[in-house]
């Protein structure tokens, strides 16, 4: 059988959390933030409590990664520490949900973007996002290195883009300090409930760090590699984060912002009569390499599940002549199709997507605690900086989330947790037909 063959280095795998992260999120969500919290101290103190988390999360994954240096990633740390059904509940929300919705709605908001320079209607929208998803499949497939070096370009571009969009706040907005004494504002919800409800948005910015775990099967020195990778990664795009919100925050009022559908684009614009069409090339960039690196990553999960006989035998197909998971790529992309074609709009997705990612980042950070007492012996490159403290801010910082949203948004939050009760009743099928293949074997 054709091998996966470890040809991904440390900038390929770093371009990789990076660019899981850094896709449209930061350029649709902070209206929806400054809408929960009108206050510029509040809105800064999200973005930093969400880089905040998002490095504490890396850290903690980091030791899994070390530990578990092979194709799968989190799956591979859940199938660990809890057995194999949490595994196959990760990769089944990862295909139905998380990672095929995102592909979907990341393309239709490319097709929209790339509509400001090349007017295209409804239909025109969904055959460039279609297209999109067609274009990014083959060159995932053509060979790991090719996606490697897609997600380096267009990661490069992203943050040259995003660099400008900064540049210009800070040089050519107005700077008000006041962003750091303003009074906070009163809501008609509880503060607690505020942040919980801006954190959707802000969490949802910053995931995909984790995407790099899934690529430990093709990574160089991957027990070193993967750790270092989803750290720096998950620094860079907290400095980045951090930075843009400054920047719109010195080119608009928190009252604008929270109103504006195109917020890059009308932040730019106050200031360059073009800033429109320049955000929206950028935009299109960033978007498409993030579909890019989706399409590249989370495939290398279903295969590891397919390989445990957890998920339909054929992904476990590696193909002969560009060794990658060709079929585990094509169930992905075609998913991910249909679910572009059904739903047709980007906001129908971000909540339970969310809210499901993060009962399982919860699980994958727990899981550290039941390493540290299970597997003692167990060599560890890495160790969590600041365990226990780190990892239990992270857990308590994720409960806090997940149930906050189930209380606010319990209509997509549901949604999640009845993909979950599906899930074991298709796990319960895999299984047994593996278990059956086992005996008859016998």
């Amino acid at each position: 059988m054709s091998q996966l063959k470890k040809v991904i280095g440390l900038y390929g795998l770093t371009m990789v959390a990076i660019g899981s992260c850094i896709g449209s999120g930061i350029f649709l969500t902070p209206s929806q933030i400054a809408g929960q919290l009108p206050s510029p101290i509040l809105i800064l103190v999200v973005w930093t409590l969400g880089g905040l988390i998002t490095v504490m999360g890396a850290l903690t994954f980091s030791e899994m990664g070390a530990m578990f240096p092979q194709a799968g990633g989190v799956y591979t740390y859940l199938k660990e520490a809890y057995g194999e059904i949490f595994g196959f509940l990760y990769g089944w929300a990862y295909l139905l949900v998380i990672t095929s919705g995102a592909i979907a709605a990341l393309s239709i908001a490319f097709a929209q973007y790339l509509s400001f320079i090349v007017p295209m209607g409804r239909w025109g929208i969904t055959v460039v996002g279609l297209s999109a998803i067609a274009a990014l499949s083959l060159i995932n497939i053509v060979k790991v290195k090719a996606g490697e070096v897609f997600s380096n370009v267009f990661t490069g571009l992203k943050l040259l883009g995003i660099a400008s969009v900064v540049i210009i706040g800070l040089s050519l907005g107005k700077v008000d300090l006041s962003l750091f004494t303003s009074p906070i504002q009163d809501s008609q919800t509880s503060l607690w409930n505020a942040f919980g409800l801006a954190l959707i948005g802000v969490l949802w910015s910053y995931g995909g760090w984790q995407h790099a775990s899934f690529l430990a099967g093709e990574t160089k020195n991957a027990h070193k590699t993967v750790p270092r990778a989803m750290i720096i990664g998950a620094l860079v795009v907290t400095l980045v984060y951090l930075s843009i919100n400054i920047a719109y925050l010195n080119l608009l009022p928190v009252s604008k912002i929270a109103a504006s559908d195109q917020l890059a684009a009308d932040a730019i614009s106050t200031v360059l009569p073009f800033g429109g069409l320049f955000i929206s090339v950028v935009i299109a960039v960033s978007v498409l390499g993030t579909v890019g690196i989706y399409t590249l990553s989370t495939p290398r999960l279903y295969f590891a599940m397919a390989r445990d006989g957890l998920f339909f035998e054929g992904l476990t197909r590696v193909h002969p002549r560009f060794h990658t998971p060709v079929n585990a790529i094509l169930l992905q992309s075609g998913w991910a199709a249909v679910l572009l074609l059904l739903w047709g709009t980007f906001e129908d997705v971000i909540t339970y997507v969310v809210f499901t990612d993060w009962i399982f980042f919860a699980l994958t950070a727990s899981s550290i605690f039941v390493f540290r007492r299970t597997r003692k012996d167990m060599e560890r490159p890495y160790r969590t900086f600041g365990y226990p403290v780190t990892p239990l801010i992270f857990i308590s910082i994720s409960i806090f989330f997940v149930v906050n949203t189930l209380i606010e948004r319990p209509l997509q939050a549901w949604a999640g947790l009845i993909l979950m009760v599906i899930g074991l009743g298709v796990y319960t099928i895999f299984r047994t037909r593996r278990d059956g293949k086992g005996k008859t074997a016998e």
